[in-house]
């Protein structure tokens, strides 16, 4: 039997241009943000890309569209 997964609210402070990045992302994708980010992490411990191609080029244009130049 596998733990049961309890998740909690955290204070995670960002920035600006990144987090409306990352909401664009999530409405694009159809989840929400804490969905998001949760599979960003999961598949960072794994050594994995979260994002396929066609995800990745939305991003870049939202990138775009919000003037996240940061690298």
């Amino acid at each position: 039997m596998s733990p049961r997964v309890e998740r909690v609210q955290t204070g995670v402070r960002l920035e600006k241009r990144l987090v409306k990045v990352l909401k664009g992302t999530a409405e694009y994708l159809d989840i929400s943000l804490g969905e998001l980010m949760e599979g960003i992490v999961l598949h960072a411990f794994e050594g994995e890309s979260p994002f396929s191609a066609e995800t990745l080029a939305g991003i870049e244009q939202l990138k775009a569209v919000y003037g996240l130049d940061l690298t």
